[in-house]
């Protein structure tokens, strides 16, 4: 069996290394308009509120973009299809930046920027699998991963000081040319990758959204997936319930800003761990036990603990949750190439509803009960959950074995 691939071995792929650019590039841009915006926003109105829907806009997109949009990828060369978007974020975020635009024009200039985003997502994530081969595509998935935990975890702590230092405007035209910057690094250093479709006549939002929705639905190993990825709406809770507990335990509102951390921070150093010590057949027949063991790690917040213990146990449950990176590299893979942008669009989709409800209803539950109980009730559905979704996921694995052996 072979063994782990070794981080030289990923970065020594130039066409790796321009998506790791382009990545990195389009986190940045991202952070840097959603905080720009909410500051805006306040600015201009003084309403915590409206400031706070400015910043879910930026994640309500995708429960659409992804399904409906991440097909393009499918059916256009995906070097072209990244280029695109990107070159369209740049003019959207940059028109953003003209003084005295109205709050609705702003918003929807924003919701577009998001719609745009799901089609690059999508062909970068199809290309990758192209790019490196064996468990080099899963250490790759790793490292975009790790990088995607690590520019929130720094976005939320620099975006805000660097917004406030230049302004929205220049931070909106710097958030502009961080997109540009990306399409020349994909131009540059990315291969054409031509669609694998045969069928580009085919209406790409409705019907090859059916298509690959039937597709996920059929096969028990990528429908286990998905399901395992929605176990992120049970284990969100203390993201959205941070404030709150920290107002229970009585550590004050800063002490919030550790909890949000904690998880970032844990997840990104669970993604390195699992590919770097644990062979790749390994890292998959773990993915059951680790999905169950990251929402059983935050049973004990329903003791209410003080606040060293609580961002341990959010850290340890980001820690346990790195293995969403493999999740994500297992179900790509597994998607047939022709499919491969939409598929990741669905399931990325799925994956921000999951995560949406689950906060909303948490945050529900907390106003009947206390922030640490409903923390606690999820954590035990998630267990619970993730215990029949592990049993299956196990069951699909040993079925493709035995049907590829026998």
């Amino acid at each position: 069996m072979a063994g782990a691939a070794r981080y030289r071995e990923v970065f020594a792929v130039g066409e790796f290394r321009a998506l790791l650019a382009s990545h990195l590039l389009s986190i940045i841009g991202d952070q840097l308009a959603r905080v720009a915006l909410a500051v805006l926003v306040f600015d201009r109105t003084g309403s915590p509120a409206l400031a706070a829907l400015t910043f879910a806009l930026t994640l309500v997109p995708e429960l659409i973009g992804g399904p409906l949009l991440a097909g393009i990828g499918d059916r256009r060369p995906r070097r072209a299809v990244m280029i695109g978007c990107d070159l369209a974020r740049a003019a959207l975020v940059a028109f953003m930046a003209v003084p005295g635009l109205s709050l609705w024009l702003l918003g929807a200039l924003l919701v577009a920027v998001q719609l745009v985003g799901s089609p690059f997502k999508a062909a970068r994530a199809a290309i990758l699998p192209e790019v490196l081969a064996g468990d080099r595509f899963e250490v790759g998935t790793s490292v975009l991963f790790t990088s995607l935990q690590i520019g929130m975890l720094c976005g939320y702590g620099a975006g805000a000081p660097l917004v406030a230092w230049l302004g929205t405007g220049w931070a909106l035209l710097i958030d502009a040319g961080t997109f540009a910057a990306s399409a020349v690094v994909v131009a540059a250093g990315v291969g054409p990758h031509p669609p694998v479709r045969t069928d580009p006549a085919k209406p790409v939002p409705l019907g090859g959204f059916r298509e690959t929705a039937a597709l996920v639905w059929r096969d028990r190993r990528l429908r286990y997936l998905v399901a395992m990825a929605s176990l992120v709406g049970f284990y969100a809770a203390p993201t959205g319930l941070a404030v709150p507990y920290a107002a229970q335990i009585g550590a004050g509102t800063a002490a919030a800003g550790l909890l949000l951390a904690a998880l970032p921070a844990g997840s990104a150093l669970g993604a390195v761990l699992l590919t770097r010590l644990v062979d790749p057949e390994r890292r998959r027949a773990l993915l059951g036990p680790l999905a169950v063991a990251t929402c059983a790690a935050l049973l004990p917040m329903g003791l209410a603990p003080g606040l060293a213990v609580a961002v341990g146990l959010c850290a340890l449950c980001g820690l346990l949750s790195g293995h969403d990176s493999v999740s994500v590299a297992t179900f790509t893979r597994t998607v047939p190439a022709a499919n491969r942008g939409q598929a990741y669009g669905l399931a990325l989709a799925v994956l921000r509803a999951a995560q949406g409800v689950g906060i909303a209803l948490s945050g529900v539950l907390a106003e009947v009960t206390t922030p640490s109980t409903a923390i606690a009730v999820f954590a035990a559905i998630g267990t619970a959950a993730g215990c029949g979704v592990a049993v299956g996921w196990q069951r699909a694995r040993s079925a493709t074995v035995a049907g590829t052996t026998g």
